[in-house]
């Protein structure tokens, strides 16, 4: 058995090996900007051929090691490590799309992706229609122009639990041959690897789960390695095309990885996404343990959400682990092991109810942040979610008591202790 065909908790522990990192067993952290060439033809060799190491900000070892880690946790062919995850999310976006080009979206996305849309690749000229009825097939296919060169969504949305269907949709994206984009940070592929199932670039904020312990920023853009320059050339001909100067196309020389080739050569480096060596090596060593905490964070979660729908003072659960949301039985289709530990509720009371409640907690922590070994709330009317309009916020579950949680590792009695002391007190608020 070899580490590539190990199971999932093997290959997080192994798959950072390599001849690179020599003897060391834990993964070497190379702290440096560049690295000593040989002599002269040594450096021109990096500069035509791009392989080996010249420059902190185009290839690290350390950052190469996690860059396999990663790509063999989400089952892809490889992966580029960049600074945080919206830079993941830029950097894939602008590997395929460009002035002219239209994206079809989720609704259900994070608040700065959206900005991005909204703000920023608008004024590149790249257009974005946005899909409500996620799992409506049609409402997707009904979304495609011929301009369209990618589909973005989340695997489990933020906030609401909403889960994509990614056969189904990236079944669509083959059709037009264009690139099924999955942010999947808060599923994790500890639960769910969207290109099993056909989608062919996965994203994530490597800030969250992957990392774990809420100390480092850094996104990933993993790759199926599966473009096909016979079909899909059309949809990305500065893949297929001769470079400047003549040069090679990226297809020419990476195959069916150009794509991941082009944002690790062309985009990343070029925007200046590139991640440092000790963020690399801190989310490498997170990932590590990632089945573990998930695992646990998972269960607490299922828990903590089933006690809650039990409770007076709240007026819904929304969690996909719950046979009560409209994507469980999706969620059991595609999970595996646990339904994650991010969702919503929301508290009969509205403001007063939720201020009271985020104000009062002591175990768990009011912060913006997911995916963390500690136990989290925020409300996302007044925070993530501000910008969005009250029949927007509706759309997303998201109303004046909802609160957002992120479960944690700690002991769950704990966690409900905490949260059913704090209830009572919302009670009075509300009486």
């Amino acid at each position: 058995m070899t580490v590539d065909t190990a199971r999932f908790a093997t290959r997080a522990v192994h798959a950072a090996r390599s001849r690179e990192t020599a003897a060391a067993r834990a993964t070497p952290i190379y702290l440096t900007a560049g690295f000593e060439f040989d002599d002269f033809d040594h450096a021109a060799d990096h500069f035509s051929t791009g392989t080996g190491f010249g420059y902190t900000r185009t290839g690290n070892p350390t950052v190469r090691a996690v860059e396999r880690q990663l790509a063999s946790l989400e089952s892809g062919a490889d992966a580029v490590l960049v600074a945080s995850g919206q830079a993941a999310v830029s950097t894939a976006l602008l590997s395929v799309v460009g002035a002219g080009d239209h994206i079809v979206s989720s609704t259900h996305i994070y608040e700065g992706t959206r900005g991005l849309f909204l703000d920023n690749l608008a004024r590149l000229d790249i257009e974005t229609t946005f899909v409500e009825d996620i799992a409506d097939p049609d409402a997707w296919r009904a979304a495609i122009r011929p301009n369209t060169r990618a589909l973005f969504a989340e695997s489990l949305a933020n906030a609401r639990n909403d889960v994509l269907d990614v056969a189904a949709v990236s079944a669509i994206a083959d059709e037009v041959a264009v690139p099924l984009i999955v942010d999947n940070t808060l599923a994790t592929p500890s639960l769910l690897r969207p290109i099993e199932h056909g989608a062919a670039v996965v994203v994530h904020s490597a800030s969250k789960f992957l990392a774990g312990h809420g100390s480092v920023l850094g996104g990933v853009i993993v790759d199926d390695g599966r473009f096909d320059a016979e079909r899909a050339g059309h949809n990305a001909p500065h893949l297929v095309l001769p470079g400047r100067g003549g040069a090679p196309s990226v297809f020419s020389r990476h195959g069916g990885r150009a794509r991941i080739a082009y944002a690790r050569e062309s985009v990343a480096p070029r925007f200046g996404a590139s991640p440092s060596p000790l963020n690399a090596f801190l989310i490498g060593q997170g990932a590590e343990t990632l089945s573990l905490r998930v695992e646990r964070q998972s269960r607490n979660a299922l828990e903590i959400a089933r006690w809650l729908e039990s409770q007076d003072a709240v007026e819904s659960v929304d969690y996909a682990g719950l046979p009560s949301h409209p994507h469980h039985e999706t969620a059991v289709r595609y999970l595996e092991g646990g339904f994650g530990s991010i969702f919503t509720f929301t508290l009969r009371g509205g403001l007063p109810a939720v201020r009271r409640f985020v104000e009062d907690v002591r175990v768990f922590t009011h912060m913006t942040h997911i995916g963390d070994v500690r136990s989290l709330v925020l409300h996302p009317g007044t925070t993530s979610h501000a910008q969005r309009t009250d029949a927007e916020r509706a759309v997303l579950g998201v109303g004046p008591g909802t609160l957002r949680l992120s479960i944690g590792i700690e002991d769950v009695a704990d966690l409900i202790a905490d949260l059913s002391r704090v209830l009572e007190s919302v009670r009075e608020t509300v009486a």
